[in-house]
């Protein structure tokens, strides 16, 4: 029987945090995240003029325009935008509007996107959506992007758009905005649900001072596998379970309790809000507020191999995207079948200028020119950026990495389609320009498979450093243990997963947080000293956590 929870909450307050209606002023304003539906708005707003505020937005071609240095043509990859949510406004249909209001006698509710910047008002409501139900939404065909004519466009080319011109600004606004909110609106769920604005942050507060999980998703892919749908209770409905994110709050909901109602809100609300507490000052300063470490499961078993990939150096990242640092990453096996594999870094006797052409070849035989390793259970492999690596079937990863979402360059597919039976975009060429072409079978011998390291031992107890790499910003330790292990966050948001066991328990100066096998979970900064045991049908046994941190 499955115990992995993927519904985890944190209960923050109480029901009467929870409002019957929005509150109302002179000139209310509903801020709304993209994706937001004003079918969802329409009935609770009570006013004698309710304006959507798109309506002053500039037109689709016209914004195309303003913003097509920044997008590209590329199918995958444009450049992080700067612009802000006032650029998509058109300043003579925004002062249009701002006669109609300030014409108005009676009350206003503005709505949608950028409606706390038209003009003053009087109550702020913020309705929320997290990104992977904007997602969902866009996948099924009933949403584009911010200011675009494009609801049914491939959700690949929605989500790049989303991902470097409407996230940004939305982010950025909501960033201002959050310790302002008179109420918080909640429209992922059918019946849209209000908390009190102050009872929220109260609420983000106590979360940043204690462990906590996010909500997982997961999802289908050409290469997915079968184990997530038996170790997490997955639904019998898609053919696979490829990839399962449990930990990148950017994406990830957060689930707060009030009463019996649950108010779903992006986690990024807490990194954007209490980023010194969660992250630490001196993550916080390397990174800025961005959560920079990344757990997620590749499911590969009774599948197929991923592609064939490498992730650019810290100079290609920011000079073409605009990013400030990579995807410097790590494969931690969960599981694996007897014939599980993965391939990481070249040859030794790779000649570059062959390779790069056998890849532009349907016949690239991948075992030529890159090293394929045997993969076991609790073996952990190394993948700064430059390397070149694949997970090969019959593996369960953890993937622990830096943060940058999809700097990912595909140099080979295996031939096949993806599950919108097109070919996945390749990148040799980008590809070529991070290949490290040092990192050879010798390189990867001493330096990323299985570098263990002993560090402390107590009763009960011990300790190794299993990684990353020396030349990235994130290191991992693995405890294993029958008795309690003190941990502590030296100024670092921590991020662990239970890798062995079936139930432990995580305790402090909070109340006792109790975890299950697989499950991810998140120490913030501010926590200080924890410790962690094992409880219920564990006590007695053996158990590992693997926690992920930024190096001081």
């Amino acid at each position: 029987m499955s115990t992995y929870d993927k519904s985890p909450y944190v209960q923050v307050g109480t029901a009467e945090d929870v409002l019957a209606r929005l509150p109302t002023g002179r000139v209310t304003v509903v801020e709304c995240y993209p994706g937001v539906r004003p079918s969802d708005l329409l009935p609770l707003l009570d006013a004698d003029l309710v304006v959507d505020v798109a309506e002053a937005y500039r037109t689709p071609v016209e914004l195309a325009a303003l913003v097509a240095d920044e997008l590209t043509d590329d199918p995958v990859f444009g450049r992080l935008s700067t612009r802000g949510i006032e650029d998509f406004f058109d300043p003579d249909r925004l002062a249009q509007l701002r006669s109609r209001v300030a014409a108005c006698p009676g009350t206003v509710a503005l709505h949608g996107t950028g409606a706390s910047l038209v003009v003053p008002y009087d109550v702020l409501v913020y309705a929320d959506l997290p990104r992977w139900e904007l997602q969902q939404r866009q996948r099924s065909g009933e949403l584009g992007n911010l200011g675009a004519d494009n609801a049914g466009e491939r959700p690949a080319l929605l989500y790049k758009r989303a991902f470097f011109l409407d996230w940004r600004a939305a982010d950025r606004l909501k960033a201002q905005l959050l310790e302002r909110v008179d109420a918080f609106l909640d429209t992922t769920a059918e019946r849209p649900l209000i908390v009190d604005g102050a009872a929220v942050r109260r609420g983000l507060a106590q979360v940043a001072a204690r462990p906590f999980r996010v909500v997982p998703f997961f999802d289908p892919a050409p290469w997915g596998g079968q184990w997530m749908r038996a170790v997490c209770d997955l639904p019998a409905g898609p053919p696979n379970y490829g990839w399962c994110f449990d930990c990148v709050p950017e994406e990830n909901s957060l689930l707060l309790g009030f009463g019996v109602e649950r108010l779903e809100l992006p986690a990024l609300d807490l990194v954007l809000s209490r980023p010194a507490e969660l992250l630490g000052e001196r993550v916080r300063a390397r990174f800025g507020d961005e959560f920079p470490i990344r757990f997620d499961f590749l499911d590969t078993m009774g599948g197929g191999n991923l592609s064939l990939q490498v992730h650019p150096l810290t100079e290609h990242i920011r000079d073409e995207f605009g990013w400030g640092y990579t995807q410097d990453e790590s494969y931690y096996l969960l599981d694996a079948e007897p014939c599980a594999h993965v391939y990481l870094g070249l040859r030794s006797d790779v000649d570059p200028d062959r390779m790069l052409a056998a890849l532009r070849e349907p016949d690239f035989d991948a075992a030529e020119f890159v090293n394929v390793l045997p993969a076991r259970k609790h073996d952990h492999f190394l993948i700064p950026a430059g390397t070149v690596h694949c997970s090969g079937a019959g593996s369960m990863v953890l993937e622990i990495s830096a943060t940058p979402f999809i700097f990912t360059f595909k140099l080979w597919d295996w031939g096949r389609l993806g599950l919108d039976g097109r070919p996945r975009p390749i990148n040799i060429e980008r590809g070529r320009r991070s290949l490290r072409w040092d990192r050879d079978t010798g390189y990867v011998q001493r330096e990323l498979v299985n570098v263990v390291t002993p560090i402390d031992k107590g009763e009960g107890w011990r300790c190794e450093r299993t990684g990353l790499h020396e030349a990235e910003p994130i290191d991992t330790h693995r405890h294993w243990f029958t008795g309690r292990v003190p941990h502590e966050t030296h100024g670092s948001v921590n991020v662990l997963n239970l890798v062995e066991g079936e139930q432990v328990t995580v305790e402090g100066d909070f109340p006792p947080f109790v975890v299950h096998y697989a499950e991810t979970f998140i120490v913030p900064a501010a926590v200080g000293s924890y410790t962690i045991r094992p409880s219920g049908p564990s006590v007695g046994a053996q158990c590992a956590t693997v926690k992920a941190f930024v190096r001081p």
